[in-house]
Parts: C-alpha cells; structure tokens; sequence
C-alpha cells in the first residue's frame, strides 16, 4: 500500500519496549510522528533516535507524541531504550504486518547486495488520524529539527 497525504493513518497493535500493547488509536486527539527506522543500535537509527530525545521537549511543549517502530524484538527495544535514555515509545514489528502496512518494507541494496529492510520513513499524523506529512530520506542528524520546524508552523 502506498500512503500520502490525506490518508486514514492505517491502525495497528505491536508491543512497545516495556512489553505493553499499543495501537495507533491510543494517540488519537494528539499530534503524533511515527517514524520508522531500520535496526537499533545501528549508527543512522541511534543518532535519528538521540536526535529525537535530545529534541523531545519541543515535542512534548506542542503535545506531540512520538512513537517509533522497527522489526527488534522488545527486549531489543528496551535495552536501546535505558542505554541511550528515549522517553518515547518505540514498538517491535518482528512480523513486519506493519512496516508492510505503511509501505516501508522494501527491497534495498547496498554495495551490491539486495536485501529487505525498512525504508527510514516519518509519518506526521494529525489529532483526526489523518496523515498531513512524509518524510521520506531521512536524515538521522536532521530529522528531529526538521519535524519540530514543520509543526510550529502547522501547530501554532
């Protein structure tokens, strides 16, 4: 499925790093960035997820939840959450149901070898449910300031 702007934000249920069940309709009435990212502990996913902690006071001002997915198991997610201190959600995918659902599980390369992976891929949703922003080529350094920038602007 290919998502834009405009769509009904897809709903789901994955576990969070503290072995929680969240869905998507559990952010509903708030403004929320669901961002997915490759691998935990990996150079461009810890420095997108810093960057996102180190931001998160901005988010929190504009009553913007953030919530991030990859396919780590839960025990993953929980160690990367303590070691680099997120106080933001991050939800394990490990069937992949829905980087698959939001388009984000695409075929990649890499120096010649062709695998599947997640595509680092934003999704802003507004209060509604509906998408209104995609990030799509990420940068890990950036992403985070980029997003706040664009809510002020949406927001206020």
């Amino acid at each position: 499925m290919k998502l834009k702007i405009g769509d009904e934000s897809p709903d789901f249920t994955l576990l969070d790093q503290n072995n929680i069940s969240r869905s998507l309709g559990d952010y509903r009435n708030n403004w929320l960035l669901l961002y997915f990212y490759p691998k935990d502990y990996t150079e461009g996913c810890t420095k997108e997820a810093c960057g996102i902690r180190d931001d998160f006071f901005g988010f929190k001002k504009l009553n913007v939840r953030v919530v991030g997915v990859s396919i780590d198991s839960v025990k993953i997610h929980k160690s990367f959450a303590e070691e680099y201190n997120l106080p933001f959600v991050l939800l394990s995918d490990e069937d992949k149901e829905v980087v698959n659902l939001y388009g984000v599980w695409v075929k990649k390369n890499f120096m010649g070898r062709r695998y599947d992976g997640t595509l680092r891929t934003s999704f802003l949703i507004n209060p509604e449910g509906k998408i209104v922003k995609i990030y799509g080529k990420v940068k890990p350094l950036e992403h985070s300031k980029e997003v706040l920038e664009d809510l002020n602007k949406i927001i206020k």
